[in-house]
């Protein structure tokens, strides 16, 4: 297919992967006084949220790398796939479109409670081009699992996306394949925060072998492929070398394999199906199969052929290890830590308030003076430029793409924060305007003034009394990620 072709299918699919990487084998020495069995388990690093990230800002981060792919319209569709959405009542995609900006008439849903919950969606997606505007498909995860369980060694925190329309396609639909299946794996019942897992080889034989191999075969048979033919081959499997015997009693090469990139990040759940898809099409060649398979309550099959469009966004770096087991139990809320008098607040939101500043929460919207250009946050009647001082000539501006530099920066040991110490300070956007700002992601000793700086949609604070948790932009050092990087073939 020429680049420069257009025509109806996946146009850009990305992942995020949080920043801290906490090393198993810190786990396992807090753990092998009672449960030695996980050394198996303890090799690598798995991707740890930061206490202001959840299934939401990590979302909102895979969106903002698939807006660089949009065409000129804008989404006329959002789906959040996440089995650790923040709130039960409440749709989360509707925060999560508000920080990207996606119109108001957007169609908006969330979907939850299978694993292959994403995969779901995309095939489904793929399969109605209707007018082919684009649509956003963004999965992310946040699983609490029970210290020293094998979940705990296996998880990941982290999100991956797709966006599907007409214009210059990475890959389009060839075929697909669901079967539906109440085999139970494993399950949360609502209100529980731990999952339960089965036992592995009755899951391995009665599931994986039997369900996931019949699907995939029915889609390589709708597709009129044969199982040699596929050029790359990803399945999340939790289990080790899972992926493998399905590819073998498919057909499939061994080869074909695609590194589910446990050693760095772990399993991210229901946003693994896309994560790894990704990693895939960054790996395959023009006119190669691509099929990717999701287990759980059934399972469901896609098949792609890819294109000499080159997949645009960069990929996640190597990240930053973390060997504090219990900095991971307090940003997951499983330990309570003496935080002191400082920590003894009431962060009640008033949900009138929040309505009224809405766009200046979720798009960190400012104004820019139509009289004298002078941007500042928050817009207000007035122009702040001494020499302008026009009154209602402030036209919406966002900041939230915008760069920006440290002009100022305090490092406070005293004041709370769940990851201490707190560092704030004011910073310049290119283009003016100056916020005093907190700052996230970011180590003692990093910030310096003049440092390039990034905006990311983070949890600002938690109201705890209520059961409610609010969101704003923070700054964050700009850090180089590989555009380029190849990908791991297993």
């Amino acid at each position: 297919m020429d680049e420069t072709e257009t025509s109806f299918g996946l146009l850009a699919t990305t992942r995020y992967v949080p920043r801290l990487r906490l090393e198993r084998i810190d786990m396992l020495a807090q753990h092998r006084w009672m449960a030695p069995g996980l050394k198996s388990l303890a090799r690598g690093r798995r991707a740890v949220a930061n206490w202001d990230e959840d299934s939401v800002t990590m979302a909102v981060e895979v969106g903002r790398l698939l807006q660089q792919a949009l065409p000129a319209s804008a989404a006329v569709e959002l789906t959040l796939v996440s089995t650790t959405l923040p709130f039960a009542e409440r749709l989360n995609a509707g925060i999560v479109a508000s920080a990207l900006g996606i119109d108001s008439g957007a169609t908006l849903r969330d979907a939850t409670s299978s694993a292959r919950a994403a995969l779901t969606e995309l095939s489904a997606t793929l399969r109605r081009p209707e007018d082919g505007a684009p649509r956003m498909l963004l999965a992310a995860e946040r699983r609490v699992a029970r210290p020293a369980s094998a979940q705990e060694m296996i998880f990941g925190d982290g999100a991956a996306g797709a966006l599907v329309g007409t214009g210059d396609a990475i890959a389009t639909w060839v075929a697909s394949a669901s079967t539906h299946a109440d085999l139970v794996d494993h399950f949360r019942q609502t209100g529980e925060e731990h999952e339960y897992a089965w036992e592995e080889r009755w899951v391995r034989d009665e599931g994986y072998m039997k369900i996931a191999v019949a699907t995939i075969r029915q889609c390589l048979k709708d597709g009129g492929v044969a199982a040699a033919d596929v050029a790359r081959f990803a399945m999340p499997a939790p289990m080790a070398r899972i992926n493998d015997a399905v590819a073998k009693k498919v057909g499939i090469a061994a080869t074909a394999l695609v590194s589910a990139e446990h050693e760095n990040v772990g399993d991210l759940g229901s946003a693994q199906p896309l994560a790894m898809l990704d990693i895939a099409l960054r790996a395959a060649r023009p006119g190669e199969l691509v099929l990717v398979a999701a287990f759980g309550s059934g399972c469901d099959a896609l098949l792609l052929r890819r294109t000499a469009v080159p997949c645009p966004g960069p990929v996640p770096d190597a990240g930053r290890p973390e060997t504090s087991y219990m900095k991971y139990l307090s940003f997951t809320q499983q330990i309570e830590l003496a935080w002191g008098m400082r920590a003894e607040m009431d962060n009640k939101t008033a949900l009138t308030a929040a309505w009224r500043d809405h766009a200046l929460a979720s798009r960190f919207e400012g104004g820019r003076c139509s009289a004298c250009g002078t941007v500042q946050f928050p817009r207000s009647r007035l122009c702040v430029n001494p020499q302008c001082r026009a009154q209602d000539t402030q036209e919406p501006t966002s900041l939230a793409d915008v760069p920006a530099r440290v002009m100022s920066h305090t490092t406070d040991f005293l004041g709370y924060t769940p990851d201490p110490p707190f560092q704030f300070g004011h910073i310049d956007f290119e283009g003016g305007g100056r916020v005093l700002m907190e700052f996230t992601d970011t180590d003692v000793g990093e910030l310096s003034v003049g440092l390039p700086l990034r905006m990311v949609y983070r949890v600002k604070e938690f109201d705890r009394k209520r059961g409610f948790r609010r969101y704003f932009w923070k700054a964050t050092p700009t850090r180089a990620e590989s555009a380029g990087a190849t990908t791991e073939i297993k």
